[in-house]
């Protein structure tokens, strides 16, 4: 149940990311966290599998789906130049909130039970978010007499001084996205990782258990994932500044074939811990780099709609994820060969990043030739 309400709510991100730019960020947060809310009271009254399969659904395309591509979109109206360290500070929320909710939880379920935790978060749903996502957002700082990266605007227009200090995008609509090369050698960089990290994830018990190390051991390691990533995100939002995007998407596939290899040696603990540092690192890089992708060649002002086609193909990817590992082990009795397999996909992706330079319009191409 899961696995299908995971790849339906997937498939209709697009959609999601097509009414983002349509009716703005401010607007989806007070929908989506609504609907949210609704779906918690929902869940908080599951009495049979259809229902608990339509709550995984409205879970998954409002909670983690929605509320990961609207914030994902805004955050990049709001800077240019310091978008890199804006997208690490954000990271701040989600790393907390990974470490707080599941411990609330758990008090809730144990102090009363699993339907007033549903409850509960409903209720701070309508009551927190939705009233600070309305009075406290505002979707792009134009609309406030701002201009990105923190630069007034006295009387709603700029001063020579910072018209010429503000970097202006090309923005591109999502069918002259597609029109180009890299926005599809950029879609495969964004569903390779995807991919890989969940069947890494939903095979680890196992593969670890081939090798004769523990399941605390398998849990030591994506906790350590989980510790080293934080900080690498952070510092990575600062480097992407510096550093070219298609350089740090080649870094990423480096990064994960270098951590399937480790993974395949993984016989000891010390080999073990390793790899959940070196996991802990890719991830890191790769959070940041895959957020900022999309804004930095395409644009601001169609950003919903592009990004929603991110997320679609990363939630396919992670749908898809466990089973190459799965077909491989039944084929080898082994997670060795079919690890060494699964290296194809970010090959693949080395490849892809190569090609993902970024676009330029063909009129500003052949003006730069005369010239």
């Amino acid at each position: 149940m899961y696995s299908v309400a995971t790849l339906c709510a997937g498939l209709l991100m697009m959609f999601m990311g097509r009414l983002v730019d349509k009716l703005g960020q401010r607007m989806m947060m007070v929908i989506v966290g609504s609907v949210l809310a609704f779906a918690c009271f929902f869940n908080s009254f599951v009495t049979n599998t259809w229902m608990m399969g339509i709550g995984f659904f409205l879970i998954r395309l409002f909670g983690q789906g929605s509320m990961t591509l609207v914030p994902n979109t805004l955050v990049p109206q709001w800077f240019i130049k310091k978008r890199g360290r804006a997208l690490s500070f954000m990271a701040i929320g989600g790393v907390a909130s990974a470490a707080f909710f599941p411990l609330a939880n758990a008090w809730i379920i144990n102090t009363w039970s699993w339907q007033t935790a549903w409850q509960v978060w409903g209720v701070l749903l309508l009551v927190v978010f939705v009233p600070v996502a309305f009075f406290g957002v505002r979707n792009r700082p134009e609309d406030i007499g701002l201009v990105p990266d923190g630069l007034t605007v006295p009387g709603g227009k700029a001063s020579d001084k910072q018209e010429a200090s503000v970097h202006v995008e090309d923005d591109w609509t999502l069918k002259e996205a597609m029109r180009t090369r890299t926005f599809w050698a950029v879609l495969i960089c964004v569903g390779i990782p995807a991919l890989v990290n969940t069947a890494m994830t939903f095979h680890l018990l196992s593969i670890f258990g081939q090798s004769q190390l523990s399941p605390q051991m398998a849990a030591t390691v994506l906790s350590l994932m989980a510790i080293v990533g934080f900080p690498i995100s952070f510092i990575s939002g600062f480097i992407v500044e510096k550093v070219k995007t298609s350089v740090l998407l080649f870094t990423v596939f480096v990064m994960e074939i270098v951590v399937l290899f480790v993974l395949t040696q993984a016989n000891s603990a010390a080999i073990g811990v390793l790899f959940g540092v070196l996991w802990g690192i890719g991830s890191g890089i790769e959070r940041i780099t895959l957020n900022i992708v999309w804004p930095n060649y395409f644009g601001r002002k169609y950003l919903g709609s592009i990004s929603g086609i991110a997320a679609m193909v990363m939630v396919i990817g992670s749908a898809c994820g466990p089973l190459p590992l799965g077909l491989g082990f039944d084929l080898f009795q082994s997670y060795t060969e079919s690890l060494f397999l699964l290296m194809l996909f970010p090959l693949i992706g080395l490849s892809c990043a190569l090609l993902a330079k970024k676009p330029e319009r063909q009129l500003l191409v052949e003006a730069r030739k005369l010239s």
